[in-house]
């Protein structure tokens, strides 16, 4: 019920800058390290895209390096790379030519910018555990009547300790776990009753193939069940524009304490009351400055999986999670960097099974995101704070280590597999089937652009 303001563009598209132009160097930083290690000559070295704003050119090595217009992308040219658009390659300078290199020096130059990815991934991991961050412990909060949670015996005030026999402290972990898990069908948890000091038991939540559960939005209303969260007022502080709360009259401060007659706790209580009134006009009775006001509104509507949901139009801040619910995960320098490459090779794993499932059908497309999503959960992270804006770098550094891992000729991947033909049958991949191959790759790239540009502009509308 929350909406995204102008002010916060002040942060997200400096935080989107700053984001792609790490990323997006580390990954062509591993390509030029190592094609220079390997002997091969590299022409050009750019952060950006479109027309150069600056460029030198070093008088050691001749290499030219520029920082183009358009900061959403960058590049590493290698000799001999592309011989449609090059001046005849001199013999001296063949053995330091692309096309000319052994297939495994070319095969590791191309795997060089993933792998940096992935490097630089363990590296922001490490830094997160050994500077010290908090998290949220895995304590359940509500869990929906009836549900799959509920009819596999978890309760309220859960601490979940294991899922599938892997330790987990913190939510992040059980939200990763949980889902991994899920695409089995099944899950088995370790919980301790009362937070953590009660009884331990086992929960085995089965999934029977429930189409909600394959999208993250509806993961945990799928599973039945939400983690603990302190219950706020339903005291409004902030009114989209032109929503059914601003043209009812609404205003920030209020205080809404009954919907129809029926009493408002709090602001879980006034989501579920207005979710289940869509389109239904409502009578609200609130507290604004001492005095209590009887307001009319309509409620308004948005449709997700074909039922119509209710909005108002309305945001409220939440409240800050006491020092009992916090844990603080904190390593010394060694401990921290296997950590690191724990928590990264897990999220090798996730990503590889996630696009396996896609692929085939089992999980939804609605977990891909596109620059616009990428762009608003990066300005969101920038808003809080540094360490959290480093863990969102290391997450999305992985994802576009194995995205150009994937054998789709415009991406490394694609450029590694014709190396590997080359080296099977003894000569190059012909330029017929590169070219009919590249089209192909481009068409399915545009599809995915396409599709993530969907998934974004559709969390917006809803």
């Amino acid at each position: 019920m929350n909406n995204f303001n102008f002010s916060d563009l002040l942060t997200t598209i400096p935080a989107f800058i700053v984001a792609i132009v790490i990323l997006v160097g580390v990954h062509e930083f591993g390509h030029f390290w190592v094609a220079r290690r390997l002997g091969i000559r590299v022409l050009r070295f750019s952060i950006g895209i479109g027309k150069p704003i600056w460029r030198r050119v070093s008088p050691k090595d001749g290499v030219e390096y520029v920082v183009s217009a358009i900061p959403l992308g960058g590049y590493v040219k290698l000799l001999g790379e592309r011989s449609d658009d090059e001046q005849p390659i001199a013999a001296e300078d063949l053995p330091h030519s692309f096309h000319h290199a052994p297939v495994w020096k070319r095969v590791l130059v191309l795997l060089a910018g993933p792998a940096a990815n992935l490097v630089l991934a363990v590296f922001f991991y490490w830094v997160l555990l050994l500077i010290g961050t908090l998290a949220l412990k895995p304590v359940i909060g509500e869990v929906t009547e009836g549900s799959l949670s509920a009819q596999a015996g978890l309760h309220n005030n859960d601490l979940i300790t294991a899922v599938e026999g892997r330790e987990v402290t913190t939510r992040e972990d059980a939200v990763v776990y949980l889902f991994d898990q899920l695409l089995e069908g099944t899950v088995q948890l370790t919980v301790r009753g009362d937070q953590g000091a009660g009884e331990v038991r086992s929960i085995l939540i089965k999934y029977a193939g429930q189409g909600d559960l394959s999208d993250p939005q509806k993961l945990f209303s799928g599973l039945g069940f939400e983690f603990w969260h302190p219950e706020d007022p339903a005291l409004i502080e902030t009114i989209a524009v032109d929503s059914p709360a601003q043209r009812a009259g609404l205003k920030p401060g209020d205080l809404i304490i009954a919907l129809d007659g029926h009493a408002i706790n709090n602001y879980s209580d006034l989501v579920k009351s207005v979710s289940s009134r869509a389109g239904q006009n409502v009578q609200l009775k609130l507290t604004r400055s001492g005095a209590e006001i009887e307001l009319p509104i309509a409620v308004g509507e948005i449709v997700e999986q074909g039922k119509k949901i209710g909005r108002l139009g309305v945001g409220r801040k939440a409240s800050p999670y006491p020092v009992s619910m916090q844990v603080v995960q904190k390593l010394g320098p060694i401990s921290a960097l296997s950590g690191g490459v724990a928590r990264t090779w897990d999220a090798c794993v996730l990503d590889l099974r996630v696009i396996g499932q896609m692929l085939t059908g089992k999980l939804s497309v609605k977990n891909l995101s596109g620059a616009v999503g990428i762009a608003e959960v990066t300005g969101h992270a920038a808003r809080q704070g540094l360490l959290t804006f480093i863990a969102l770098l290391a997450f999305i550094s992985v994802n576009l280590g194995i995205l150009n891992l994937l054998p789709i000729p415009v991406l490394d991947g694609g450029q590694v597999v014709y190396q590997l033909i080359e080296l099977v049958k003894g000569s190059p991949v012909s330029e017929r089937v590169q070219l009919i191959a590249q089209q192909i790759g481009i068409a399915a790239l545009i599809m995915l652009v396409s599709l993530t540009l969907y998934n974004d502009i559709a969390r917006h509308l809803s």
